[in-house]
């Protein structure tokens, strides 16, 4: 095993990539380590990431808040855990989870909190 700090590339993906890498990554002997999701201004940038021997293969894609996003859990089945958090903390609709819990795997103070900009007055400690 070799270790060490390497450069790691995140490659841009359409939407209707997402299914047919998965299943390359798969085929290719990678498994699913995560589904990332974060809020970027007004879009939604999504990355998928693979391991294989210590060596990470990540996909992005960006969407809106109005678009849906394919289900990888036909693929890797495990994958349903980040599909369904994406749906409940973002808003985000995904199709064909194979376990959907329809917005209820985490029960929150606000629906889908992370979609939402809260401002506040600065506190000192957000400024260290």
């Amino acid at each position: 095993m070799t270790t060490g700090t390497a450069a790691q590339v995140i490659t841009p993906i359409s939407i209707g990539e997402v299914v047919a890498k998965a299943e390359q990554a798969k085929k290719d002997g990678y498994r699913l380590v995560q589904i990332g999701c974060t809020k970027v201004e007004d879009n939604y940038e999504i990355i998928y990431m693979y391991d294989k021997d210590y060596q990470l293969l990540n996909y992005r894609i960006t969407v809106k808040h109005d678009e849906t996003i394919p289900s990888i859990s036909g693929v890797y089945w495990g994958a349903f855990v980040y599909e369904n958090e994406i749906h409940d903390l973002y808003g985000l609709h995904v199709s064909g989870i194979n376990i959907d819990f329809k917005g209820t795997f985490y029960k929150t103070a606000i629906k889908h909190p992370f979609s939402v900009t809260i401002t506040k007055e600065d506190d000192a400690c957000q400024n260290k």
